[in-house]
């Protein structure tokens, strides 16, 4: 009882700050903690414990990659990846708001300046919560429930600590809430510990949380969310980044590798539990684009762990420009398009026959014709139809005869084109958006998740393992499953050609859901980290005949220390013990 005691001494202001501070913007499971409770009431049964760790949900990505400012909250990661480029046109043809082009320093990462400040109080709210109910009211009461609600808060922060070792490396493993009078001089962890630590803490959560949950707790973990989890981090460790042999840092290598001998195998085995758990079945079956593009705006059996959204709360309050109906759709619907694909990327979608654009059948006069299904679903392109008309983002050769189409760029923006919000790729995204709210895009789409992790994503972690480990047959059948799915052939690649049909259909498959940022860097694909960014221009002549330019948009740099964020200066400056990101000192 002595936590619980010291915690009535502490009142109802403290609690209102640890837990609900940081869930000031509007609850994603639709529960309104926003009134505080009681110190006397609120550890005193299971019921009001449960409430005290939906606000840790907030520590789940969403649409935005940042959780402050105007921008960081309206586009994804995407825009800093392979995927796509960050589109705002204004005079200088575009915001570099992940300062992609000057590069990252140790004060000013772009939009990624807040995740290590955004992140870290939620390792935070959990250590609090699992010492305030050890010993509590509500432990005394329903010893069995409260073991589930501090699993599902433990789940919580090992994806916590998941996202923090992709972004910086190792990381300090915190257990326990500091207090004034801690030694705050903390090292980071060796990143094979923080590794260890996360899959030892999933370990204990699985068999403690249901395996599923009913509609009405959509979102809430399951033993399903933390295998995949699990699965996820096991890949990343043993891939190229994170090889002793093969990492680009040049000192302090264990902030950065993994060194297990079974590596390959333990990431196979984590994926294959999920999938012996799921009775090894197909992924839903789609006839089209359309049915492809439903299966990401409501809950399906394929989704693991996404986090939900109804019609009145969301994200960041009542803000619906902060959804991806409004940031995503061309300018000529009202839209931002935000993140614009980039050409380099729209050529990694397949023929409809299962050839690659590299391949004869595919004809660059005509880019667009016996693509792939999921390029159809995934790609807002030229002539393609969209909630009602045909997008165009052509320049007329003479706009007082014939009009520049209504989604059109052109660097000469106060005579060309449509002001700020043209797509300077020639492209938008496609995927999540709801096109049944037609032109008005103030709406928000009840029951729309923004998906975590899926089951596609198991098997494609499934056979990228399988292939390391030297079973080429299992790989095939596992990434032939997704492509499959995607009415493509099934893959029969083998060697060097199988692990880039298997990093190829992650590429389309999981795109803009936040994987490619992280997979090119575990891969060390440089080539797709720097690279000249390309897009299509459109040009429109007096008959109304369009023709089409590729062209360079600009020269994406990359510096090897940005296969990480940096420790911000303010974390290193006050904590000595800590070891700043190579490259950053």
């Amino acid at each position: 009882m002595k936590n619980y005691k010291l915690f009535k001494r502490l009142g109802t202001l403290v609690l209102t700050t640890v837990f609900f501070v940081l869930g000031s913007c509007e609850e994603s499971l639709e529960i309104d903690v926003r009134d505080s409770f009681a110190s006397d009431l609120v550890l005193s049964t299971p019921e009001q414990v449960e409430l005290l760790l939906f606000s840790t949900y907030n520590s789940t990505d969403s649409w935005g990659v940042a959780r402050r400012g105007f921008w960081g909250k309206r586009f994804g990661i995407e825009g800093a990846s392979f995927e796509a480029r960050m589109n705002f046109n204004a005079s200088t043809q575009g915001l570099d708001r992940f300062r992609l082009l000057p590069g990252w320093t140790a004060g000013n990462p772009g939009e990624f300046r807040f995740k290590w400040q955004d992140t870290w109080p939620f390792v935070r709210q959990a250590n609090v919560f699992l010492e305030l109910v050890e010993g509590s009211p509500a432990q005394e009461l329903d010893p069995d429930r409260i073991e589930e609600l501090k699993a599902e808060m433990r789940f919580l922060r090992a994806n916590v600590y998941a996202k923090l070792i992709k972004y910086f490396g190792a990381v300090p493993i915190l257990t326990t809430a500091a207090t004034l009078d801690d030694n705050f001089d903390i090292p980071r962890n060796t990143y094979q510990e923080c590794v260890d630590f996360i899959v030892s803490e999933l370990d204990v959560v699985i068999p403690l949380l249901p395996e599923t949950r009913p509609a009405g707790e959509f979102g809430r973990a399951t033993k399903l969310s933390a295998m995949a989890v699990k699965s996820r981090v096991l890949l990343y460790a043993a891939s190229d980044l994170h090889d002793p042999a093969m990492a680009p840092q040049s000192s302090n290598l264990e902030l950065y590798t993994y060194n297990s001998a079974n590596k390959w195998q333990n990431a196979a085995d984590a994926a294959k539990d999920i999938i012996d758990m799921v009775g090894d079945r197909d992924l839903i079956s789609v006839a089209d684009a359309k049915a492809y593009q439903d299966l990401f705006l409501s809950v399906n059996q394929d989704i693991l762990f996404a986090r939900p959204f109804g019609g009145a709360l969301f994200d960041f309050g009542t803000d619906t420009n902060s959804l991806p109906d409004k940031t995503q759709s061309p300018r000529g619907f009202d839209g931002w398009s935000l993140s614009t694909p980039t050409h380099n990327y729209v050529l990694q979608y397949n023929m409809e026959d299962g050839t690659t654009t590299d391949d004869g059948t595919y004809d660059p006069s005509n880019p667009y014709e016996n693509r792939e299904m999921r390029f159809y679903a995934n790609i807002n392109y030229q002539g393609a139809s969209f909630r009602g008309r045909e997008i165009d983002y052509s320049i007329s050769v003479d706009n007082t005869v014939i009009a520049d189409g209504l989604d059109s760029f052109s660097a000469d923006q106060q005579t060309k084109g449509n002001f700020r919000h043209g797509s300077t790729t020639g492209y938008a995204i496609r995927k999540f958006q709801n096109e049944a709210l037609g032109d008005n895009l103030q709406q928000t789409t009840p029951g729309r998740p923004y998906i975590l992790y899926r089951l596609a994503e198991v098997y494609l972690n499934y056979a990228e393992a399988m292939y390391h480990i030297g079973d080429e047959a299992t790989a095939r059948t596992y990434v032939s499953r997704v492509s499959q799915r995607a009415l493509q052939p099934a893959i029969t690649a083998s060697g060097s050609d199988l692990l880039e049909a298997i990093k190829r259909e992650r590429r389309v498959e999981l795109a803009f859901e936040g994987h490619n940022f992280f997979d090119e860097r575990r891969w060390m694909n440089e080539d797709h980290l720097g690279f000249d960014l390309r897009g299509i221009s459109w040009s429109k002549d007096l008959t109304g005949t369009n023709s089409l330019t590729e062209f360079t948009i600009e020269q994406r740099p990359f510096d090897q220390k940005q296969y990480y964020l940096p420790i911000p200066l303010t974390e290193i400056e006050r904590t000595p013990a800590f070891i700043q990101n190579e490259g950053y000192e």
